[in-house]
């Protein structure tokens, strides 16, 4: 099992919407490097989801529940579905994730405008421990 992180503006998608619809379809990413990670993904692989704009943090986690395919609306592009697993309160901002020094090098912190990307095992871990009855 491999896992990802997954940006999202709240005005746009919220982790209030995913819980809500359950499942979505995770699409509107365009980054080559983001759709890599996408391209990676695998059912049963974890998504931790983060709000940006504004928040700026890690505030749920997903599943990921189906193969990646193309995007029916631009097939450069591929998609993911995602199932709602569960609500990490309190959030893990940003500031907290940069304070690790364990995680200087991960695209979170050094390319912040990356979308979608793989979490590397120290984040899990750390996250593990910050939220124990997690399913992490």
């Amino acid at each position: 099992m491999k896992y990802f992180l997954a940006k999202t503006d709240p005005g746009t998608y919220s982790l209030d919407d995913l819980e809500r619809d359950k499942q979505t379809v995770w699409d509107g990413v365009s980054n080559p490097q983001a759709l890599r990670a996408i391209r990676q993904m695998r059912p049963g692989d974890k998504v931790f989801i983060y709000h940006s704009g504004g928040q700026s943090a890690v505030v749920g986690l997903a599943e990921v529940v189906s193969e990646p395919r193309p995007d029916p609306n631009n097939p450069k592009l591929s998609v993911a579905d995602f199932r709602f697993l569960a609500r990490l309160v309190p959030p893990t901002t940003l500031a907290e994730v940069k304070a690790q020094r364990s995680l200087q090098s991960w695209a979170l912190v050094r390319q912040p405008r990356l979308s979608t990307m793989e979490a590397p095992a120290a984040f899990v871990e750390w996250m593990r421990r910050r939220y124990p009855k997690a399913p992490i």
